[in-house]
């Protein structure tokens, strides 16, 4: 029952609900005609500290019965999912049914009850056929990347997960999302370098080792795969300094251009680098997060014999757009993550990985609560995974 949840997480959110949200979830059960305008003023006026608001309100509420904590629980949820997650304050019923331009998107909360299509991504890449490959570049072949033949190559992939935190709720069903982005790479031939639960600075170094691969002379392209607590432009790190808030550990996603770049990875020059993210990129109702990078890169680099673009052949897709939240199953994990290999499993044996995002996107066209973007692309051609091939 709704009633005995509040009650059981009583202590804890009188502690912890910050006061910009309990002053939005005064104006929702107003809206919802749980409290009326005496009640609420009450509420504010009669009660100095926000843990004192907070244990009024839930009082207040909880005495109503299951129906009333319910409302309070569904709009705690769309306010401070992360909040609910801590506190395992899940839904209270069963969601009613969606709709049929409803059923690929997540429901409204940080850990979603997923809908009959958010089953289990497809595990079944189908392949490319020689035909077809054939076909497209006697047709196309100039505006395609060159792929090496298998057996000639070294493709490489680096995946990071941080799903345990000293600061940060644990990313339940992230491990699920590591299994799903091996199989799915290993399948396109791809040789998986993971990590597991870094700091900023680990992060930053595996990336930078990672572009060092001498293994990058022989591949033709390289995925970058990086999944933890986010910011608007940057990932967050396992670990974090409260003497030293300014210094707290963030890791650029900027810095994953500039090591993978033409000046810095020769090993990948001219070949197509995709970068997935799966973060939240602020989510704080009311702010905005800004760029931690006040500084553009340079243009153009001088290698003697011509001068060539440093940020050229990146395809990004990331979670959600600027400031929102992304959401995760906590078990089956996160959704983009679900989507993304679905996608490639059933359409990469035709379509070029810019067509492959924006059949991500398109799942989730309908939704109020999270959109993926493609960020600083800058592909010349068109890339193909010809998987199987």
């Amino acid at each position: 029952m709704a009633d005995k949840l509040l009650f059981d997480a009583r202590k804890e959110l009188v502690e912890r609900v910050s006061s910009h949200v309990l002053l939005q979830l005064l104006d929702d059960l107003l809206q919802d005609r749980v409290l009326n305008d005496g009640e609420k003023d009450a509420v504010i006026e009669e009660n100095k500290s926000t843990a004192d608001k907070a244990r009024c309100l839930l009082d207040k509420v909880r005495k109503r019965g299951p129906k009333a904590s319910g409302k309070f629980i569904s709009r705690l949820q769309e306010r401070d999912p992360d909040l609910c997650e801590l506190l395992n304050l899940g839904p209270v019923s069963p969601p009613a049914p969606p709709s049929p331009s409803e059923l690929s998107l997540p429901l409204p909360q940080q850990e979603v009850t997923c809908s009959p299509s958010q089953q289990e991504p497809s595990a079944v890449l189908i392949p490319c056929t020689p035909q077809f490959k054939k076909a497209l570049l006697e047709k196309e072949g100039a505006e395609i990347y060159p792929m090496k033949e298998k057996g000639q190559r070294k493709r490489m992939a680096l995946l990071i997960n941080n799903v345990k935190f000293d600061h940060l709720s644990e990313r339940r069903g992230a491990e699920k999302d590591v299994e799903n982005m091996e199989e799915q790479l290993k399948a396109l031939d791809y040789t998986v370098e993971t990590h597991r639960d870094l700091s900023a600075q680990d992060i930053n170094e595996a990336v930078k080792g990672f572009s060092q691969h001498q293994a990058h002379l022989e591949s033709d392209s390289t995925f970058v795969v990086i999944m933890s607590h986010g910011k608007r432009d940057a990932i967050c790190g396992i670990h974090y300094n409260p003497k030293h808030p300014q210094e707290n550990n963030l890791f650029l996603i900027d810095n994953i251009f500039t090591h993978l770049n033409t000046e810095n990875c020769a090993g990948l020059r001219n070949k197509p680098k995709v970068i997935v993210i799966q973060a939240c990129r602020g989510g704080e109702i009311g702010t905005v997060w800004v760029s931690d990078s006040a500084s553009a890169p340079k243009s153009l680099e001088d290698d003697g014999m011509w001068r060539e673009l440093k940020e050229r052949d990146f395809a990004c897709l990331m979670a959600c757009t600027p400031d929102k939240k992304s959401y995760r199953h906590p078990e089956k994990g996160a959704i983009l993550i679900q989507k993304l290999v679905e996608t490639i499993n059933t359409h990469a044996h035709k379509d070029h990985i810019e067509e492959l995002f924006r059949k991500v996107r398109n799942q989730f066209d309908r939704s109020k609560f999270q959109m993926p973007v493609t960020d600083r692309t800058s592909l010349g051609k068109k890339f193909y995974l010809f998987p199987g091939l």
